[in-house]
């Protein structure tokens, strides 16, 4: 979150990497993979403009696009691998990106836009590896999944199965409306919603395919795919102490083993052995990228949002996580969900609260909200109003609470709960603090550092290494695809997470 609104990502088509449920479907054959998906020859010029315009918007969400020099690297990967799809002019047609963004995913959009976050591409350990992912991608785009699981979505009516809130919630195309789509899944969440199991395999057989086409080993999607099951199985553990919410890739597979050892059977079958890895030039790129929180966006540490920059922290109820992005930091749960945004503010905190409440109407709309109420939180000058608003599954209360940090800076939380539940979020709103100098400038940042493997080093000396305080070897043997029995051989290459 480096500086942020209240606008939200409604984009369309997104083909995101989550993994999927859905009806099982045989493994087939590479040979036959092309026709069992349907692949697309050509992007058209209708799913190029719906592209452009999710662009933006999915930069906006995802925590923009990184600029390291990483940057050169995965594009020329990316393009190279769609080449193999022989969808048009593929090299140009792509528009490869790096994102900013601190959880392990992938995805894609109409319109041959593709993703990959830094997150995933530091848990990767050869470029052939990086190449399975982005084809894997690419195979999506090919088979055009996006268009036919927005038809399944729309002829299943999710929205009869949204439970707590309704979709269509206060004034229809609004931003706070927006929210409650994305969160229960009918607006950017429509677009990311699981592949049945029949498309997830389709697009694994398309990036194989497209691996050893372009002279990589096929291996690698399979070893990519272990990675990350190992990296779920972290996560589980350490499930409890934070708060982040993401669409992590292939994390929610019903059976990740099995999708590995598919991907190396079907592999196999293409190339016996060989094909390019490329580890050594992989490693030398990825030197130094950032891990984890941006703290320039700011860092979710368990249930607490703290931003160094704005010198400002708060907590989450128990049973709601949250997700930071470029601009906002999205909150749900079971009992709402929520923004905490900002806007312009001129030390008028009435004409600052009306104008969030227009905002969460969307232009040309407003919403009547009560009185506004004085408070002080934590030393901070504070105030609030709620609106009660219909939805289409009925009342909801919206709330703005807001909190002047200066006579030109204020923020505040945009909720929504069902009706008469709006105090759900009250532990948060009181939660609000100033962080110190000294609080600000002990958040530092993490990042991947590839280092060699000297005589006398173990996996537990190197793991000791790491910049956290918990499952220290566990992230490291994750990190470099290894097992706790392994040796290691002076020379060597690893990485290593350090501040």
């Amino acid at each position: 979150m480096k500086q942020i609104s209240t606008k939200l990502m409604s984009a369309a088509g997104v083909i995101a990497l989550v993994a999927c449920t859905g009806s099982g479907a045989d493994a087939g054959s590479v040979a036959s993979a092309g026709t069992q998906a349907g692949e697309a020859r050509s992007i058209s010029a209708a799913e190029k403009r719906q592209g452009a315009e999710a662009h933006p918007q999915l930069l906006e969400e995802f925590g923009g696009a990184y600029t390291g020099p990483q940057v050169g690297y995965v594009v020329n990967v990316g393009q190279k691998i769609a080449v193999q799809s022989g969808l048009g002019n593929a090299r140009s047609d792509f528009t490869v990106t790096l994102l900013n963004s601190p959880v392990n995913n992938a995805f894609a959009i109409p319109g041959g836009y593709v993703y990959l976050t830094r997150q995933l591409m530091a848990l990767m350990n050869d470029e052939a590896e990086m190449a399975g992912v982005l084809g894997h991608e690419v195979g999506h785009v090919a088979a055009r999944h996006s268009e036919k699981r927005q038809k399944a979505a729309t002829r299943n009516s999710i929205l009869g199965i949204l439970g707590q809130i309704g979709s269509q919630v206060l004034l229809g195309d609004s931003a706070i409306g927006r929210l409650g789509q994305e969160v229960f899944g009918t607006g950017s969440q429509l677009l990311t919603l699981k592949y049945s199991r029949k498309q997830e395999y389709e697009a694994d057989d398309l990036g194989i395919r497209y691996l050893a086409s372009a002279g990589y080993d096929p291996q690698a999607l399979s070893t990519m795919l272990y990675s990350l099951a190992a990296q779920s199985a972290i996560d589980a553990r350490a499930a409890g102490r934070d708060a982040r919410s993401a669409p992590e890739w292939s994390s929610t597979h019903p059976d990740p083993a099995r999708r590995v050892s598919r991907a190396a059977t079907i592999a196999s079958k293409l190339q016996k052995s060989g094909g390019v890895r490329n580890r050594d030039q992989f490693l030398q790129s990825l030197d130094g990228i950032l891990y984890g929180d941006d703290p320039k966006q700011g860092v979710i540490e368990g249930n607490n949002f703290l931003h160094p920059d704005l010198r400002l922290k708060f907590t989450l109820p128990s049973g709601f996580s949250m997700q930071n992005g470029a601009r906002a930091v999205s909150i749900v749960g079971s009992g709402g969900q929520g923004q905490f945004t900002t806007g312009a503010y001129n030390g008028n905190m009435t004409a600052y609260i009306d104008a969030a409440f227009n905002g969460i109407a969307g232009e040309g709309k407003s919403i009547s909200h009560g009185a506004i109420e004085r408070t002080t939180v934590n030393g901070l000058p504070a105030s609030y109003a709620i609106a009660r608003v219909d939805s289409s599954n009925g009342p909801v209360d919206v709330t703005v609470f807001a909190y002047e940090f200066s006579k030109s800076s204020a923020y505040h939380f945009a909720t929504i709960a069902p009706a008469g539940r709006a105090s759900v979020f009250s532990p948060m709103y009181q939660s609000m603090n100033r962080l110190s100098g000294a609080q600000a400038a002990a958040i530092k940042p993490r990042k991947v550092d590839v280092v060699t493997v000297k005589s006398g080093d173990t996996i537990s000396s190197l793991s000791s290494r790491m910049a956290y305080t918990s499952y220290q070897q566990d992230r490291f043997l994750v990190l470099n695809r290894l097992n706790a029995n392994d040796g290691l051989r002076a020379g060597q290459q690893v990485k290593i997470i350090t501040y």
